[in-house]
């Protein structure tokens, strides 16, 4: 190449496209990955036997291997708090009332009660979609009887 036909520095490719625009085929696998299933096939069962033995005599690390693959830990705890029953939009309000109270005296977390009330302006939202809809096919209804 000569001088005249070398890119300028810093200015080899245009911006948003890689060096390979056409990238890895669809399904392909990186070889480190290609070179592990090939040393852990056939041996998997065998491995997993293994496990389950020492769990079995007492090895609290192979027990807690096994366990977390077949029963996962939870992504949350359990809640218990107080909260008035919400049937249409004119609860909401007792609701985030009743939360905020308990945050402040400190039975629930901040966290929790910002979650439970996201859960609450979900609910808001399905209620006003259902009210909605409901007007929308009263009013579609008058419509065709005139």
């Amino acid at each position: 190449m000569t001088r005249e036909n070398t890119p300028p520095k810093g200015k080899r490719f245009e911006p948003g496209q890689s060096g390979n625009p056409r990238g890895r085929r669809a399904g392909s696998r990186p070889k480190a990955l290609m070179a592990l299933d090939a040393l852990g096939e056939g041996e998997a069962e065998a491995i997993v036997l293994a496990m389950v033995e020492k769990a079995k005599e007492g090895d609290a690390t192979a027990a807690r291997t096994i366990l977390d693959r077949v029963w996962p830990a939870r992504k949350g705890a359990r809640l218990t708090f107080d909260l008035p029953e919400v049937n249409t939009a004119e609860d909401l309000p007792d609701a985030v009332a009743a939360i905020t109270r308990q945050v402040a005296g400190g039975e629930i977390s901040p966290d929790e009660g910002a979650t439970v009330v996201t859960l609450l302006e979900a609910h808001r939202k399905a209620i006003e979609t259902s009210e909605l809809a409901a007007r929308v096919a009263a009013l579609e209804e008058r419509m065709t009887k005139k």
